[in-house]
């Protein structure tokens, strides 16, 4: 299921947090925010550049079914891709998330289609036809292994950024 990321060092950020608030004040706080937000900006470029060239194959048409124009000119992968956010706070749970924002998403899109593509098959009807129904296959978990490929990098880039800001305040 496609869900936020969270890199939370839940005690050390949370005590950081608030020994933030309490010494050094805004510029301090915003260069944290910077450089934690830097650390989740590969993971949402590559999260967009995923799912912008994700192939999806179908089942084809039957012969002697007619076809036509999509009745959208939106492709769907890439309003997909421009809805994924970076989201980072300083204060009360600090940290960052990348997510999908479902307010993004064009009305036809929901996040259940988004977790359909996700977990490897697409259901839906056919031009918006209730009565007629497709399927389309996509490589399954591209959202999970995206994410898990850059976890590693991710959670040691905000362990680095909570030691240096820890140092400039203590």
């Amino acid at each position: 299921m496609i869900g936020s990321v969270q890199i939370l060092g839940t005690g050390q950020l949370l005590t950081l947090s608030r020994r933030l608030r309490a010494a050094s004040g805004a510029p301090v706080q915003r260069n944290m925010a910077r450089r934690i937000r830097r650390a989740a900006e590969p993971l949402h470029r590559d999260l967009q550049s995923t799912v912008r060239t994700l192939p999806m194959r179908s089942q084809g048409r039957a012969s002697g079914k007619r076809g036509g124009p999509s009745p959208t000119t939106r492709p769907f992968r890439a309003s997909i891709a421009a809805a994924i956010r970076i989201s980072v706070r300083t204060t009360g749970n600090p940290g960052a998330r990348v997510f999908l924002d479902k307010g993004l998403l064009p009305p036809d899109i929901t996040v259940g289609a988004v977790n359909q593509l996700n977990d490897g098959r697409l259901r839906h009807p056919v031009f918006g036809n209730k009565r007629r129904w497709a399927n389309q296959y996509t490589p399954s978990m591209w959202w999970d292994k995206t994410v898990r490929s850059h976890t590693p990098r991710m959670t040691a880039e905000v362990a680095r950024v909570i030691d240096d800001v820890r140092r400039q305040i203590e």
